[in-house]
């Protein structure tokens, strides 16, 4: 099969997916958080239709489903393939202005729209495994898109190449593209019955080769700091401050270790993200993380403490916790199947890529769906710096996606 032939198409669908702003947008009721990811959805709901792609359905939650069906008799294997269409809230994804760096040579990427900005390959190591290849940036004042728009150009390119050569055996390949995954609500409402795969990939993953079959368990925490207000000129022997007593918490935090900027590898931590304050009422929001699940509640544990001895220097004061569940390290489903992973690591293989497997710092859409009840692991999308205007992608990456992508229809074809 020669897929080089098909590098133009995926590009070409690339550069059309990024020119719509779909950035999501957290704390609204409203599924999808955004109106304008549902242009992009049903941009794809027709595209496939137009392809000839069975059973598309754009519901009323914004996601957008399809099958292509097996061309093998008796190939009971029925495989999902999910990417998501927004860009994240950190950075604007409005009138994004791609840019092809044709076979690069190792030059920093000046983006003309801001000139300061600079993708250098010092800070960039990956880079040095690009020579020669097309990478792709935006113009300096936006994010790109390619997470996850590059995960959704590659499926859409390999439903191309199952529909265009029916000689490639496949098993039957359920596809989805969901809303809101950068604010952590991509699964919140997906019909996993209705969906029917016995497992899924999500193509959203960072540099060639990776596969991410193991993630972060994760937590948020609210720790509520009470005081007491009243007027500041008679409130001797009277006010507590809460905005003091969050501040003596904070400062109680290690700091040369449990934080993101001192931790790497499997170290896990605790973040501080949100400080809102009043004389009445003080609240830190936390996120905490780490590949042992129990260790969540040891680190909470800690938090607690530290808030004790907080309220304890001031009195009068008092605080409540919060803790609410995130998500959970997927490698405790996936171990329970192997066949899903083993099958991801053979179509990297056969794709001619050295495999990179590793504890993904973060969640995954994945990390939902393996508890959910479907086996989830994330294929890498090509794409790097995301979230930033720094972001870039190589195509000949995404070509390799796509080989990925139609080898593991192969593999399904075969299984029983």
């Amino acid at each position: 099969m020669n897929f080089d032939k098909y590098r133009q198409a995926c590009l070409e669908r690339f550069l059309r997916y990024v020119a719509v702003d779909t950035q999501s947008e957290p704390g609204t009721s409203r599924y999808p958080s955004t109106e304008k990811q549902l242009v992009l959805l049903q941009m794809l709901a027709d595209e496939l239709k137009e392809m000839g792609v069975a059973e598309v359905e754009l519901d009323a939650y914004g996601y957008v489903t399809a099958t292509v069906p097996t061309n093998v008799p008796g190939a009971p294997a029925v495989v999902g393939l999910m990417a998501h269409v927004d860009t994240s809230p950190e950075m604007s994804g409005k009138d994004v202005k791609p840019i092809i760096h044709t076979k690069y040579q190792g030059q920093d990427l000046v983006l003309p729209d801001d000139p300061a900005t600079v993708i250098k390959l010092s800070d960039n190591p990956e880079l040095q495994s690009q020579m020669g290849n097309d990478i792709v940036t935006a113009s300096g004042t936006t994010l790109l898109g390619a997470d996850n728009k590059a995960g959704v150009a590659e499926i859409m390119t390999a439903v191309q190449i199952w529909l265009e050569n029916p000689e490639l055996p496949r098993a039957t390949m359920r596809i989805a593209f969901t809303p809101d995954e950068e604010i952590g609500a991509g699964t919140k409402h997906f019909d996993l019955e209705k969906f029917g795969a016995q497992c899924a990939y999500t193509i959203d993953s960072s540099a060639l080769g990776q596969l991410d079959t193991e993630t972060f368990s994760a937590d948020a925490m609210t720790v509520t700091f009470k005081g007491f207000n009243t007027h500041p000129g008679n409130a001797k022997g009277k006010m507590v401050n809460a905005i003091k007593v969050a501040a003596d918490f904070i400062a109680r935090l290690p700091k040369d270790t449990l934080s993101p900027e001192t931790t790497e590898g499997r170290v896990g931590f605790f973040h501080p993200m949100t400080l809102n304050g009043s004389v009445d009422k003080a609240t830190v929001i936390f996120i905490i993380r780490d590949f042992v699940t129990a260790a969540l509640a040891e680190k909470e544990a800690m938090l607690e403490a530290f808030a004790a001895a907080a309220v304890a220097a001031y009195p009068g004061a008092s605080y409540e916790v919060e803790v609410v569940e995130q998500y959970r390290n997927m490698r405790e489903i996936l171990d329970q199947h192997p066949q899903v992973v083993d099958f991801a690591r053979q179509a990297i293989a056969r794709a001619g890529i050295a495999l990179r497997e590793e504890a993904v710092r973060g969640g995954t859409d994945g990390a939902h769906l393996c508890f959910q009840g479907l086996p989830t692991p994330n294929i890498f999308a090509g794409e790097h710096n995301y979230h930033s205007r720094y972001e870039w992608v190589s195509v000949q990456d995404m070509q390799k996606a796509v080989e990925v992508i139609v080898h593991l229809g192969q593999l399904w074809s075969e299984f029983r």
